[in-house]
């Protein structure tokens, strides 16, 4: 029996100072969400603008444990550039890249 993938959302919210005290460790941020897109379970991710105060990044997978190993190896975390961090599952109902869109005509009413 194999699991099923479902969208994750893992939200940051950053230190005061965020972009600048993201800046020594973002080489090796940037390395552990690559090695995660590589494995196909990252999505997107990216920093919020306006205010730059934390970022999101959308994980598809079958097991969010390998999104809180993520958090732990991200350097981000263990540096204090981050001070909170959230895992929320995501059910994704349209748009392109949707496997189980709901259309209007579908829903009841």
């Amino acid at each position: 029996m194999s699991s099923q993938k479902n969208y994750y959302i893992l939200s940051y919210t950053g230190s005061p100072n965020y972009i600048e005290a993201r800046a020594p460790h973002r080489k090796e941020h940037l390395a552990l969400t690559w090695e995660f897109v590589e494995k196909n379970q990252l999505l997107l991710g990216g920093a919020y603008e306006e205010p730059a105060d934390g970022a999101m990044i959308i994980f598809y997978m079958e097991d969010p444990k390998h999104i809180e190993e993520f958090v732990k190896r991200d350097p981000y975390v263990r540096f204090g550039v981050v001070k909170h961090w959230s895992i929320r599952k995501w059910k994704v109902v349209v748009g392109t890249a949707c496997e189980a869109p709901i259309r209007p005509h579908e829903v009841p009413g």
